[in-house]
């Protein structure tokens, strides 16, 4: 497989990579890259054929919008072969509490600036960053169909939100003839797998595609932890690698490092494969600070795993799912008589 390998997202028409480039990174002084390094680890990414960048306005205070945004200028005709994706929601203004959030007098007011910033007229992808308690689902919805309307966006998305939320929004949308959802944009990964029971369903149900960002626990599995090896060095969001670095993690290292043995590659690649390689997945987003830890991301599209590789590191990391889950998958049996249907066996009753 390769960035050329094109996906539908969700039911729209916007065609993206297996891998989407993360701009979350750019111009952060900090622990990110600078312009310089951010110009040129784009300049690989759609090189070899990718087409989807994600940002938001908030990242490093719009500094990564801005770097976006200078970047295309520098580099005409590129914009417009670009899935360019963006997110609303986080306040840029102390002590305002409309220039956040999901309602329409925020929406429209980050929208314009995050189009400033980014030089552009329009984005290809509009994501709600976070759930917003506070909004009407209907006020959010009607206001981003306008904004589809008047060919500010091209699409509609949502990150982290509940699934409850999810269902009611793709509804609402369905029955008022509104702009659909297209995708869910979700923390995913061998460690994060609680996504797999109602946020999983809903997007099934509804067509929608997923975006997982966080693929390699903050870093806790990119191949530079181990048991001998568990200092956490750096700031940012490798500090967050440390709550990872539990027993349970050190025997899904175990396992990685064996299958990345056996694939002659990484174990970043394996964890990489691993999530690409989920049904539900549409495009996986990876960041990077350095050219080198670029290429490494980009290897995991060549790695594919069997089924028995699959099988092994499902089971290391099966995710405990609330009820009705934990009761409704071992009554199975009582439902399809014991035997298997569409591929689904019965399993022995557990309460």
């Amino acid at each position: 497989m390769s960035l050329t390998s094109y996906r539908t997202l969700g039911r729209s028409g916007l065609r993206v990579s297996p891998l989407a480039f993360g701009a979350m990174n750019f111009d952060d002084g900090s622990w990110g890259s600078d312009p310089d390094a951010s110009f040129a680890l784009l300049d690989h990414y759609l090189d070899a054929g990718g087409n989807f960048v994600d940002t938001a306005n908030m990242y490093n205070g719009g500094a990564s919008e801005e770097t976006l945004g200078r970047y295309f200028a520098q580099r005409p005709g590129r914009r417009n072969e670009v899935v360019l994706a963006t997110k609303f929601g986080g306040s840029m203004a102390h002590q305002d509490p409309n220039s956040g959030g999901a309602g329409r007098k925020a929406i429209r007011a980050q929208l314009d600036a995050s189009l400033r910033r980014l030089g552009t007229d329009y984005v290809d992808l509009y994501w709600m960053h976070q759930w917003d308690r506070h909004t009407h689902a209907e006020e959010t919805l009607s206001t981003l169909t306008d904004l589809v309307q008047t060919g500010k966006i091209h699409a509609i998305g949502l990150s982290n939100v509940p699934a409850w939320w999810v269902a009611q929004a793709a509804t609402t949308a369905r029955l008022r003839e509104w702009e659909p959802i297209a995708a869910l944009q979700v923390e995913y990964s061998l460690l994060a797998r609680s996504v797999e029971g109602e946020t999983f369903g809903a997007a099934r149900q509804f067509g929608l595609g997923i975006t997982p960002w966080s693929p390699l626990a903050s870093g806790a599995l990119s191949g530079k932890y181990s048991r001998t090896v568990t200092e956490v060095a750096g700031s940012g969001r490798t500090a967050y690698a440390a709550a990872h670095l539990t027993e349970s993690t050190f025997v899904l290292l175990d396992a990685l490092g064996c299958i990345a043995q056996d694939l002659d590659t990484t174990v970043a690649a394996v964890a990489l494969a691993w999530v690409r390689q989920r049904s539900e997945v549409t495009s996986t987003l990876v960041g990077a600070r350095t050219h080198d830890q670029l290429i490494a991301n980009l290897a995991s599209l060549d790695v594919a795993l069997s089924k028995e590789q699959s099988t092994e590191l499902d089971a290391l990391t099966a995710p405990t799912l609330n009820y009705p889950y934990n009761l409704t998958d071992s009554m199975i049996g009582f439902q399809q008589g014991n035997t298997t249907v569409n591929g689904v066996e019965a399993q022995a009753f557990v309460r």
